[in-house]
């Protein structure tokens, strides 16, 4: 097999992290893989690197501002406070708040955007990577320069789950969706491959209405997390057919998705044609994975990693899923070496390293197949799969052409030193009001979207207006349906419902309304006395129960509810 130059990117404190005690995610599978490509002697074949972690301001190219000042803010001890008692950011069992939390996404997320190395256009002093290795400055710059890598490996990236407000399954920053708008500066198109036994519905998401990205997912569709990704999910607008799922029932083996990954993804090629492909290689889809049913070996889940390895496009491998570590472990290690095209010289017997009694009983580079029963293959669904993704490929016009151009780094502004406040006036109703929707206000929910069509130049009628603001408070007590990784479970949460953005300006046009800095709140003061305090742009008189002293009843909401009716009436 030919040579292709590799980058692989880890951070010696990503095992530092835990989820809490009996939690099924666990970081320290990206450590133990480490150790055992290290001890396989890998890690001279090609280049090792840290990578930069990313900021917050890198993390809102896809997540909301609101959702990175949560996640850069909580602490288990707060996490009731900042969720509004559980109504934002989906925290919970399956995505607890645990210590770091912001730290282990900003390393996670950070491996994905430093797929700049895949191009020399991409690097740029605000994403320098530091060598690993203790390379000196001046050698890891020459390194950085060259851009010589054609595979870039990430396995604590994959994190596919994780939406633009909230967190889900396991997942809090989507690291691929980051990765891919980096290739996206450079490359027309890109395609995204998911091999995890639960749907990548974050990446889809993500990408639903855009014919410059392709999703193609290999799931477990049924009861099952997270419950999306059949075969009608196909996109929307621009992007209608370039969202594909194959979608498979329980059991798996490796011919069974060999027979539908090759035909499917050799099509995809032809069609779309991508100019850079990423690969989420989720381990759960092994046999005997904990909260996996498909019945997957080694070699089996490898040899997708082989296939696309061999169209010679520039490819990003990412981590994902896997929840018996000692086989994740085994699984991306040999997958490093067939990055390398080291897989035919490896031994299948595992060498000493600092984690070898992990691996007991069986001491072997190999996971095997078990007993369960394919029922892709009892119910003759394998064909019927293949046959509907193929003949949605083939009703695909031709790929999209993209008009690409140099995007300069920093703008002319930047540059000269000016900065953005002192180019663009903005009114003291403005700075109160971004001041305190960073702290009060959500947009995490779909119904957001609603509300900004409700407050726009609309013909709208005013009773129809009326309907919809009826509707958004009855699913704010009916609440959301969300589905439990762990167990796949559906469980309620209940919905946050943020005020109309005319409203807020109504209420911060009021005399009296200022920023409290000790409160961290928008309080209305009158006749020189604290009277009440701002929630969700209604005001509230102050409670006793209260820690901060704001608490409002029922009765308050409803009322406010009529008056903001009547309000549009007039």
């Amino acid at each position: 097999m030919s040579t292709r130059r590799v980058a692989y990117y880890y951070d010696p404190d990503v095992g530092a992290f835990t989820y809490g005690l009996g939690h099924p995610m666990k970081p320290q599978r990206m450590r133990i893989t480490h150790e055992l490509v290290s001890a396989y002697g890998m890690l001279d074949h090609m280049q090792v690197l840290r990578a930069k972690r990313a900021s917050a301001e890198e993390m809102t190219r896809f997540h909301t501002d609101e959702y990175i000042h949560f996640l850069s803010r909580v602490v288990p001890e707060t996490a009731e406070e900042l969720t509004f008692h559980g109504t934002r950011f989906l925290m919970g069992d399956d995505n607890p708040p645990f210590e770091g939390v912001f730290e282990f996404c900003s390393l996670s997320a950070g491996g994905s955007i430093g797929v700049c190395l895949l191009v020399p256009r991409l690097i740029s002093p605000s994403l320098a990577i530091l060598s690993y290795r203790a390379y000196p400055p001046t050698e890891a710059g020459q390194r950085l320069a060259s851009g010589s890598t054609d595979i870039a490996i990430n396995w604590a990236g994959g994190l596919h789950h994780a939406k633009k407000r909230e967190a889900s399954g396991f997942c809090y920053i989507n690291d691929i969706v980051l990765g891919i708008l980096e290739l996206l500066r450079v490359f027309p198109r890109v395609l995204y491959i998911d091999i995890d036994c639960h749907h990548g519905d974050g990446v889809e998401e993500a990408f639903y209405t855009t014919d410059r990205v392709m999703t193609c997912s290999f799931h477990k569709f049924g009861e099952y997390f997270p419950g999306t990704g059949t075969q009608d999910d196909r996109g929307r607008g621009t992007g209608k057919g370039y969202a594909v799922n194959v979608p498979f029932k329980d059991g798996l083996t490796d011919d069974a998705l060999k027979s539908v990954f090759e035909p499917v993804i050799t099509k995809i090629m032809e069609v779309f044609q991508p100019s850079a492909i990423v690969l989420q290689c989720g381990a759960d889809s092994l046999a005997g994975d904990k909260l996996g049913c498909f019945n997957i070996t080694m070699q089996g889940h490898a040899s997708c990693v082989q296939f696309v390895r061999k169209l010679n496009v520039p490819l990003m491998i990412l981590g994902g899923g896997g929840y018996t570590v000692k086989n994740v472990a085994r699984t991306w290690a040999f997958e490093t070496a067939c990055a390398l095209g080291l897989e035919d010289t490896i031994d299948p017997n595992l060498p000493w390293h600092e984690y070898f009694e992990w691996f007991g009983p069986r001491y072997r580079l190999e996971v095997v197949a078990n007993n369960m029963e394919d029922l892709n293959v009892k119910e003759k669904s394998l064909d019927k799969v293949r046959e509907a993704a193929l003949r949605q490929l083939g009703e695909l016009k031709p790929a999209p052409s993209v008009g690409m151009h140099d995007v300069p780094s920093e703008t002319v502004g930047d540059h000269l030193g000016f900065r953005h406040k002192e180019s663009k006036k903005i009114d003291d109703l403005d700075e109160r009001l971004a001041q305190h929707m960073r702290y009060i206000y959500n947009l995490q929910d779909s119904s957001t979207s609603s509300e900004s069509e409700l407050d726009s130049d609309s013909d709208q009628s005013t009773s129809s207006r009326l309907v919809s603001r009826s509707s958004q408070r009855q699913r704010a007590r009916n609440g959301r349906k969300r589905m439990s990784i762990a167990t796949n479970q559906i469980f309620d949460v209940a919905e946050y419902l943020p005020a109309s953005k005319a409203s807020r300006r109504r209420f911060f046009a009021s005399e009296g309304a200022r920023w409290d800095e000790q409160l961290r709140r928008v309080v209305v003061a009158r006749n020189g006395e604290l009277e009440g305090i701002a929630v969700n742009g209604k005001f509230s008189g102050l409670g006793l129960n209260d820690e901060n002293g704001i608490e409002e009843t029922a009765e308050e909401e409803e009322i406010m509810d009529v008056e903001d009716d009547e309000d549009d009436l007039r």
